[in-house]
């Protein structure tokens, strides 16, 4: 007889840790498909799928408008945009001395990052 209930005692132990971890697994399941459905956005209707269209054809046309056409960056520091094609060739003929275009090239870059002069400080009314 104790043969019989130490094997039932064995039969019950592993029944309920079988009954647990099925059990956890269940919650677990459970936790992720409620956090899946609460934090699934909501699919793009035509609308929004149009206006995205429509904002993404007009950076596209500003974008070719940049790059394909001659306009001022700052205006103030003589900062030109070129269209690719000339700023190539431009490139191409200032190379052909690379010392020398080494140096105009870094000077450009000090003029268009030159800081701003700093402006006056107002004058204290006791000096």
């Amino acid at each position: 007889m104790s043969c019989c209930d130490s094997e039932n005692k064995e039969c019950g132990r592993s029944f309920a840790i079988f009954v647990a971890v099925a059990g956890a697994l269940l919650i677990f399941a459970a936790l992720v498909w409620t956090t899946k459905k609460y934090t699934t956005p909501a699919p793009l209707g035509a609308a929004r799928a149009a206006e995205r269209a429509k904002a993404l054809a007009d950076l596209r046309a500003a974008n070719s408008e940049a790059l394909e056409t001659v306009g001022w960056v700052d205006q103030t520091k003589g900062v030109v945009r070129l269209p690719i094609a000339e700023a190539m060739k431009l490139t191409e003929q200032q190379w052909q001395n690379p010392a020398k275009a080494r140096a105009e090239l870094i000077s450009r870059v000090e003029k268009a990052t030159a800081a701003p002069p700093k402006v006056p400080e107002k004058p204290s009314i006791y000096e």
